[in-house]
């Protein structure tokens, strides 16, 4: 008998939202994302202390300043994580632009140019990487600039119809649309649970999945910040999941069919390209999504900085 992981993979390619080996082995995910909230969970891993070591110090062999160390080491840190997670899947590693970039569009093309050139000497071409930026109408307008390059990009951090549209207007390659967040958000204004099928971050990823669809993009849809198994199957068919390891666990312990519960529908008419007026004026008009991406901004620069921290410590 198939497990439902397994028949999942058979409607959606499944990404690990996890930077734990361990995991990404067991259950076999085409793709794997990262970000400093994951990489801060691995910092105390036991297999992982000797790539730490290794990489800080490589850092204090190359620079003297303490800030220069310590940024540093975190790109070195995230690089070498995805070089060893890209070992150990067929697809794609996703890696973070810092979070307080989010609002600056030159600094984002920079540092993912730097992101790509450790990446390159580590043997791990542009075609195996994700640079990882948040939908901002800066962190959009830096996605198209890379796109250009041949550097593609995953939007995060996604929760307004304005983001997603904006995304699609600029070529970017993938959008991760969250579930659970927006859900989150809903529960606790209206004090109400949900089906999986009424569940407002499930219903806000097949709009996205609509849309893409009906606009005949080129964009990858990704569902991500899954709270519930019952969220997953109800975006089965959605092109790809990002899936934390315990619900991957679930998923495999499970045995049972999974049914497609989403249709990208064939392309209709395209609609007029956004502008950054439209844009703000459309994100604006949703107060979730104002909230959940200013607070996810906030929370990923919040573990960052944690991060950055517990770095400098080990760094002496």
């Amino acid at each position: 008998m198939t497990t439902r992981l397994d028949s999942l993979k058979t409607h959606s390619l499944v990404v690990a939202d996890t930077g734990d080996l361990e995991a990404i082995r067991r259950y076999r995910p085409h793709d794997a994302t990262t970000n400093p909230s994951l990489l801060l969970k691995a910092f105390d891993l036991p297999g992982y202390q000797a790539l730490i070591d290794e990489e800080l110090a490589a850092v204090k062999a190359e620079f003297q300043d303490r800030q220069a160390r310590v940024e540093h080491a975190v790109d070195r840190l995230a690089v070498a994580k995805g070089t060893e997670i890209a070992r150990h899947i067929p697809g794609r590693i996703s890696t973070e632009v810092a979070a307080r970039l989010s609002f600056d569009e030159e600094a984002s093309v920079r540092k993912a140019h730097e992101l790509i050139e450790h990446y390159d000497r580590r043997g791990v071409g542009r075609d195996r990487v994700l640079i990882k930026l948040a939908s901002t109408w800066e962190g959009i307008r830096a996605a198209e600039r890379l796109e250009r390059e041949g550097i593609q990009c995953n939007l995060t951090l996604l929760f307004s119809e304005a983001q997603a549209q904006a995304c699609f207007d600029a070529g970017v390659f993938l959008v991760s649309p969250f579930v659970g967040r927006v859900t989150d958000w809903y529960k606790k204004e209206t004090g109400k649970e949900y089906a999986p099928d009424e569940d407002p971050g499930v219903r806000f990823v097949r709009g996205v999945c609509e849309r893409v669809g009906r606009g005949g993009y080129d964009t990858v849809v990704m569902g991500a910040s899954f709270r519930t198994v019952g969220q997953v199957l109800a975006l089965a068919g959605c092109p790809r999941l990002t899936i934390s390891p315990a619900l991957l666990e679930e998923l495999a312990a499970e045995e049972g069919e999974v049914a497609p519960a989403v249709t990208i529908p064939a392309a209709g008419e395209r609609p007029a390209p956004l502008d950054e007026p439209a844009f703000r004026w459309g994100h604006n008009q949703d107060a979730m999504a104002n909230d959940k991406l200013a607070e996810g901004i906030r929370r990923f620069d919040e573990d960052q900085r944690t991060l950055e921290a517990r770095l400098a410590e080990r760094l002496g």
